[in-house]
């Protein structure tokens, strides 16, 4: 099932898609929820991102790269950061090296505090589409990802959440201006979905609408102003964000 969260009027809505129609969702989206009657066209309504989430979790170097850069490192980006499908990153003039990240995204469905490897996948609601777009420099130059990851627009997120893949073996690829830059699958990670989620949820409460980044493969591309990125996950869809600059 694809669930999008979507403008409609001067409200936020969530919605299931079937095709390019969505469909109105009743009940508690992290609880019991079915399908409703009233329905509009996908090119009528402005996608939003797909949750709301407290916080993002993510991780660094979670999959094989030419130049070893060490194990899996934590770290974590702003909720300020989310944009949704075709809204605009912008650079800002504090960086003149940024590169985009094509990244499975798992949204998190229930409250998870310690929680086992063999359990982790019952806490998790979907998965979608996640660019984390990082300026190269300023992590060079300070030795953190920590500003370099957080600068607004800096992780457009979307287009759709899709409630029953397989983590387990999924393509991933980015594309700049229709170009391949990133082919990769999930079965290349270093630290799978199940064991993200068990490690997050030992560092931190996961609420529900917590959104865990889960690795690039490959080398990230750079990126400049004029440019149009694309991150496709098999089985959700393609993200798609132009590039602009302050």
């Amino acid at each position: 099932m694809k669930i999008v969260r979507f403008a409609w009027g001067d409200a936020a809505l969530y919605g299931i898609l079937e095709g390019d129609t969505i469909y109105s969702l009743h009940g508690d989206l992290f609880g019991e929820f079915h399908k409703g009657k009233e329905k509009c066209a996908l090119g009528d309504a402005r996608l939003l991102a797909p949750v709301q989430p407290s916080k993002i979790v993510a991780i660094g170097f979670n999959y094989p790269r030419p130049d070893p850069m060490g194990p899996p490192m934590p770290f974590f980006k702003v909720p300020t950061c989310l944009v949704a499908q075709g809204e605009p990153v912008v650079l800002p003039p504090e960086t003149q090296d940024v590169v985009m990240e094509a990244e499975l995204a798992v949204v998190i469905g229930r409250r998870a505090h310690r929680v086992s490897v063999a359990e982790a996948m019952g806490y998790i609601l979907g998965y979608t589409c996640v660019n984390d777009i990082t300026a190269r420099d300023i992590t060079r130059q300070e030795g953190k990802p920590i500003r370099s990851k957080n600068f607004d627009t800096f992780c457009p997120l979307g287009p759709a959440m899709e409630t029953e893949l397989d983590p387990a073996d999924v393509r991933i690829v980015s594309r700049i201006n229709g170009v391949v830059k990133q082919d990769g699958r999930t079965s290349q990670m270093v630290l799978n979905v199940p064991k993200l989620v068990s490690q997050f949820s030992h560092m931190v409460t996961l609420l529900p609408g917590d959104v865990i980044l889960s690795g690039t493969p490959g080398t990230p591309p750079a990126i400049q102003a004029g440019d149009v990125m694309e991150v496709e996950v098999q089985g959700i869809g393609v993200l798609r964000n132009p590039v602009t600059r302050v």
